[in-house]
Protein backbone atom coordinates (compact mmCIF):
# COMPACT_ATOMS: atom_id res chain seq x y z
CA UNK A 1 0.00 0.00 0.00
CA UNK A 2 2.83 2.61 1.06
CA UNK A 3 4.33 1.66 -2.78
CA UNK A 4 0.98 2.96 -3.86
CA UNK A 5 0.38 5.98 -2.25
CA UNK A 6 4.36 6.79 -3.59
CA UNK A 7 2.80 6.66 -7.11
CA UNK A 8 4.60 3.73 -8.13
CA UNK A 9 1.93 1.59 -10.73
CA UNK A 10 2.13 -1.48 -9.63
CA UNK A 11 0.50 -5.36 -11.25
CA UNK A 12 -1.17 -7.69 -9.07
CA UNK A 13 -2.23 -11.15 -10.17
CA UNK A 14 -5.03 -12.58 -9.09
CA UNK A 15 -5.17 -16.78 -8.84
CA UNK A 16 -8.41 -18.26 -8.27
CA UNK A 17 -8.11 -22.05 -6.92
CA UNK A 18 -10.93 -23.63 -8.96
CA UNK A 19 -9.07 -22.37 -12.45
CA UNK A 20 -6.08 -23.72 -11.72
CA UNK A 21 -5.46 -27.05 -13.58
CA UNK A 22 -2.17 -28.81 -11.72
CA UNK A 23 0.14 -27.53 -9.59
CA UNK A 24 2.46 -27.61 -12.12
CA UNK A 25 0.80 -24.79 -13.68
CA UNK A 26 0.80 -22.90 -10.26
CA UNK A 27 4.40 -23.24 -10.18
CA UNK A 28 4.62 -21.77 -14.01
CA UNK A 29 2.67 -18.95 -12.79
CA UNK A 30 4.94 -18.40 -9.94
CA UNK A 31 7.71 -18.40 -11.82
CA UNK A 32 6.36 -15.95 -14.46
CA UNK A 33 5.97 -13.50 -12.19
CA UNK A 34 9.29 -13.76 -10.47
CA UNK A 35 10.83 -13.54 -13.63
CA UNK A 36 8.74 -10.29 -14.50
CA UNK A 37 8.71 -8.86 -10.98
CA UNK A 38 5.09 -8.72 -10.42
CA UNK A 39 4.06 -7.00 -7.32
CA UNK A 40 1.42 -8.48 -5.48
CA UNK A 41 -0.39 -12.31 -5.39
CA UNK A 42 -3.73 -11.88 -5.09
CA UNK A 43 -6.22 -15.36 -4.50
CA UNK A 44 -9.67 -16.10 -4.28
CA UNK A 45 -12.76 -16.56 -5.95
CA UNK A 46 -16.67 -16.64 -5.71
CA UNK A 47 -16.89 -20.32 -5.40
CA UNK A 48 -13.62 -22.03 -4.71
CA UNK A 49 -15.49 -26.06 -4.78
CA UNK A 50 -12.09 -28.00 -4.83
CA UNK A 51 -10.76 -27.47 -1.65
CA UNK A 52 -7.42 -26.12 -3.29
CA UNK A 53 -7.49 -22.38 -1.28
CA UNK A 54 -5.34 -23.72 1.35
CA UNK A 55 -2.84 -25.96 -1.11
CA UNK A 56 -2.64 -22.60 -3.49
CA UNK A 57 -1.49 -20.81 -1.04
CA UNK A 58 0.60 -23.00 0.49
CA UNK A 59 2.37 -23.37 -3.06
CA UNK A 60 2.68 -19.99 -3.96
CA UNK A 61 4.44 -19.35 -1.13
CA UNK A 62 6.90 -22.19 -1.67
CA UNK A 63 7.66 -20.60 -5.02
CA UNK A 64 7.67 -16.76 -4.66
CA UNK A 65 8.49 -13.87 -2.15
CA UNK A 66 5.67 -11.99 -3.80
CA UNK A 67 3.41 -10.74 -1.57
CA UNK A 68 -0.29 -12.86 -1.32
CA UNK A 69 -3.51 -10.73 -0.62
CA UNK A 70 -6.13 -13.17 -0.19
CA UNK A 71 -8.95 -11.03 -1.98
CA UNK A 72 -12.02 -13.19 -0.32
CA UNK A 73 -15.24 -14.75 -1.97
CA UNK A 74 -16.81 -15.30 1.52
CA UNK A 75 -15.55 -15.73 5.52
CA UNK A 76 -14.21 -19.18 4.23
CA UNK A 77 -11.39 -18.17 2.46
CA UNK A 78 -8.77 -17.21 5.13
CA UNK A 79 -5.27 -18.67 5.78
CA UNK A 80 -2.47 -17.74 7.94
CA UNK A 81 0.21 -18.44 5.63
CA UNK A 82 -1.37 -15.38 3.39
CA UNK A 83 0.71 -11.66 3.87
CA UNK A 84 -2.79 -10.38 4.39
CA UNK A 85 -6.09 -9.96 3.28
CA UNK A 86 -8.83 -7.69 1.91
CA UNK A 87 -11.63 -6.96 4.06
CA UNK A 88 -14.22 -6.07 1.66
CA UNK A 89 -16.94 -4.32 2.10
CA UNK A 90 -18.96 -3.97 -0.68
CA UNK A 91 -19.89 -0.03 -1.00
CA UNK A 92 -21.40 -0.34 -4.23
CA UNK A 93 -24.53 -2.82 -3.22
CA UNK A 94 -27.60 -2.62 -0.75
CA UNK A 95 -26.78 -5.46 0.59
CA UNK A 96 -26.31 -5.88 3.99
CA UNK A 97 -24.82 -8.75 4.16
CA UNK A 98 -21.64 -7.77 2.54
CA UNK A 99 -21.46 -3.88 4.01
CA UNK A 100 -21.06 -5.59 7.71
CA UNK A 101 -23.18 -8.96 8.19
CA UNK A 102 -20.22 -11.72 6.92
CA UNK A 103 -17.47 -9.28 8.33
CA UNK A 104 -19.04 -9.53 12.24
CA UNK A 105 -18.88 -13.57 11.62
CA UNK A 106 -15.12 -13.12 10.05
CA UNK A 107 -13.70 -10.83 12.33
CA UNK A 108 -12.93 -13.81 15.22
CA UNK A 109 -11.49 -16.03 12.71
CA UNK A 110 -8.89 -13.00 11.01
CA UNK A 111 -8.38 -11.90 14.45
CA UNK A 112 -6.94 -15.62 15.51
CA UNK A 113 -4.83 -15.66 12.11
CA UNK A 114 -2.63 -12.78 12.97
CA UNK A 115 -2.57 -11.60 8.87
CA UNK A 116 -2.60 -8.17 8.42
CA UNK A 117 -6.25 -6.95 7.71
CA UNK A 118 -6.75 -4.25 4.96
CA UNK A 119 -10.23 -2.40 4.77
CA UNK A 120 -11.24 -1.81 1.21
CA UNK A 121 -14.16 -0.55 -0.04
CA UNK A 122 -15.47 -2.93 -3.20
CA UNK A 123 -17.52 -1.42 -6.46
CA UNK A 124 -18.59 -3.99 -8.57
CA UNK A 125 -19.01 -2.02 -12.35
CA UNK A 126 -21.04 -3.18 -15.19
CA UNK A 127 -18.28 -4.87 -17.13
CA UNK A 128 -20.88 -5.82 -20.05
CA UNK A 129 -22.26 -9.44 -18.56
CA UNK A 130 -23.89 -11.03 -15.53
CA UNK A 131 -20.48 -12.20 -13.36
CA UNK A 132 -19.66 -14.70 -11.06
CA UNK A 133 -19.00 -11.91 -8.71
CA UNK A 134 -22.46 -10.11 -9.49
CA UNK A 135 -24.34 -12.73 -9.03
CA UNK A 136 -22.91 -14.42 -5.68
CA UNK A 137 -23.10 -11.19 -4.10
CA UNK A 138 -26.84 -10.73 -5.24
CA UNK A 139 -25.96 -6.90 -6.24
CA UNK A 140 -26.83 -5.10 -9.33
CA UNK A 141 -23.36 -3.66 -10.74
CA UNK A 142 -22.93 -0.05 -11.03
CA UNK A 143 -23.89 1.05 -14.74
CA UNK A 144 -20.71 1.53 -16.44
CA UNK A 145 -21.48 5.53 -17.37
CA UNK A 146 -22.07 6.53 -13.81
CA UNK A 147 -19.32 8.35 -13.11
CA UNK A 148 -20.42 11.14 -10.23
CA UNK A 149 -22.02 8.07 -8.81
CA UNK A 150 -18.36 5.85 -8.35
CA UNK A 151 -17.07 9.16 -7.33
CA UNK A 152 -19.16 9.52 -4.89
CA UNK A 153 -19.36 6.41 -3.50
CA UNK A 154 -15.10 6.40 -3.65
CA UNK A 155 -15.17 9.14 -1.90
CA UNK A 156 -17.94 8.05 1.26
CA UNK A 157 -15.92 4.44 1.43
CA UNK A 158 -12.46 6.72 2.16
CA UNK A 159 -14.20 8.77 4.63
CA UNK A 160 -15.68 6.15 6.71
CA UNK A 161 -11.75 4.82 7.02
CA UNK A 162 -11.66 1.89 3.99
CA UNK A 163 -7.56 1.90 2.94
CA UNK A 164 -8.52 1.13 -0.46
CA UNK A 165 -10.76 1.17 -3.13
CA UNK A 166 -11.23 -1.65 -5.87
CA UNK A 167 -13.05 -1.32 -8.45
CA UNK A 168 -14.43 -4.44 -10.31
CA UNK A 169 -15.85 -5.22 -13.90
CA UNK A 170 -15.63 -9.05 -12.71
CA UNK A 171 -13.73 -12.21 -13.71
CA UNK A 172 -14.49 -12.16 -17.88
CA UNK A 173 -15.91 -8.90 -18.04
CA UNK A 174 -16.73 -7.80 -21.86
CA UNK A 175 -15.38 -4.53 -21.19
CA UNK A 176 -13.14 -3.02 -18.06
CA UNK A 177 -13.62 -0.11 -15.88
CA UNK A 178 -13.42 2.93 -18.06
CA UNK A 179 -10.95 5.43 -18.25
CA UNK A 180 -13.31 8.22 -17.27
CA UNK A 181 -14.90 6.17 -14.37
CA UNK A 182 -11.49 5.58 -12.75
CA UNK A 183 -10.33 9.29 -13.47
CA UNK A 184 -13.83 10.51 -11.95
CA UNK A 185 -12.98 8.28 -8.79
CA UNK A 186 -9.14 8.80 -8.47
CA UNK A 187 -9.89 12.96 -8.58
CA UNK A 188 -11.72 12.37 -5.24
CA UNK A 189 -9.74 9.67 -3.17
CA UNK A 190 -6.10 9.67 -2.45
CA UNK A 191 -6.08 6.21 -0.93
CA UNK A 192 -4.84 3.89 -3.44
CA UNK A 193 -7.49 2.02 -6.42
CA UNK A 194 -7.19 -1.21 -7.38
CA UNK A 195 -8.81 -1.38 -10.99
CA UNK A 196 -9.73 -5.03 -11.96
CA UNK A 197 -11.72 -7.43 -14.61
CA UNK A 198 -12.01 -7.44 -18.46
CA UNK A 199 -8.30 -6.34 -18.57
CA UNK A 200 -6.52 -8.65 -21.28
CA UNK A 201 -4.11 -6.48 -22.74
CA UNK A 202 -0.83 -4.44 -22.18
CA UNK A 203 -2.83 -1.30 -23.52
CA UNK A 204 -6.01 -1.89 -21.20
CA UNK A 205 -3.30 -2.27 -18.22
CA UNK A 206 -1.72 1.05 -19.30
CA UNK A 207 -4.67 3.05 -19.86
CA UNK A 208 -5.79 2.33 -16.77
CA UNK A 209 -3.01 3.48 -15.20
CA UNK A 210 -2.86 6.50 -17.17
CA UNK A 211 -6.28 7.09 -16.16
CA UNK A 212 -5.39 6.96 -12.07
CA UNK A 213 -5.22 2.95 -11.45
CA UNK A 214 -2.52 2.43 -8.39
CA UNK A 215 -3.04 -1.39 -8.63
CA UNK A 216 -4.17 -2.86 -11.65
CA UNK A 217 -5.34 -6.91 -11.62
CA UNK A 218 -5.36 -9.21 -14.27
CA UNK A 219 -6.55 -12.57 -13.65
CA UNK A 220 -8.73 -14.28 -16.54
CA UNK A 221 -6.23 -12.96 -19.02
CA UNK A 222 -3.46 -14.63 -17.66
CA UNK A 223 -4.83 -17.96 -17.03
CA UNK A 224 -5.67 -18.20 -20.55
CA UNK A 225 -2.19 -16.75 -21.06
CA UNK A 226 0.67 -16.98 -18.38
CA UNK A 227 3.09 -15.28 -21.26
CA UNK A 228 1.42 -12.02 -21.40
CA UNK A 229 2.40 -11.63 -17.41
CA UNK A 230 5.52 -9.56 -18.96
CA UNK A 231 3.98 -7.34 -21.09
CA UNK A 232 1.33 -6.06 -18.98
CA UNK A 233 4.24 -5.74 -16.35
CA UNK A 234 6.09 -3.45 -18.98
CA UNK A 235 3.62 -2.01 -19.98
CA UNK A 236 2.31 -0.27 -16.54
CA UNK A 237 5.98 0.75 -15.72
Amino acid sequence: METAAAGRKQLAVLIDPDSVSSEQMLTDTCEACNISGVDLILVGGSLITNGFFDKCISLIKKHTTIPVIIFPGNIMQVNPDADAILFLSLISGRNPDLLIGKHVLAAPVLKKSGIEVIPTGYIIVDGGRITSVSYMSNTTPMPADKHAIAATTAMAGEMLGLRCIYMDAGSGAIQPVSAEMIQAVKKQISVPLFIGGGIRTPEQARAACQAGADVVVVGNAIEKNPSLIPSLKAAIQ
